[in-house]
């Protein structure tokens, strides 16, 4: 094998895993995101790029420079570490299962009108969570 072909096949093993890591922040800044009720337009004017830029940076296309990403970390109110909790060696694509889960909560959540019916939701979790303890 060619010394080019070694450095090629070494290059594209490197760039898939941090392409993992890119996805994996991606999808912790878009729950985040969604978490708040702020829509990719709104966010993308918070940190001062375009939509097209936040979006990106969702979808894990574009890497996030660490001053962006400690930007993106005051808009959303969190620590930057927030976007790295949960990550293991093994990062796929997409999110586990209970965090899809959340983020359709979350979703439709801020798609109930009434401020009243989303004072009832959260006292139906808080009662539901703590018949659980």
């Amino acid at each position: 094998m060619s010394v080019k072909l070694e450095r090629q096949r070494a290059a594209g093993a490197g760039r898939s895993r941090a392409q993992d890591i890119d996805k994996f922040v991606g999808n912790r800044i878009r729950a985040r995101r969604t978490m708040l009720g702020l829509t990719q337009q709104q966010m993308a004017d918070i940190i001062g790029v375009t939509y097209q830029q936040a979006h990106k940076y969702e979808k894990g296309v574009n890497r996030i420079a660490a001053g962006r990403l400690f930007q993106i970390a005051q808009a959303l109110g969190v620590e930057v570490g927030f976007f790295f909790e949960g990550m293991t060696h093994s990062t796929g694509a997409s999110p586990p299962p209970q965090q899809r889960m959340l983020l359709e909560l979350a979703r439709n959540f801020i798609a109930v009108p009434s401020r009243r019916h989303q004072e009832a939701i959260c006292s139906l979790a808080r009662a539901l969570a703590s018949a659980e303890e």
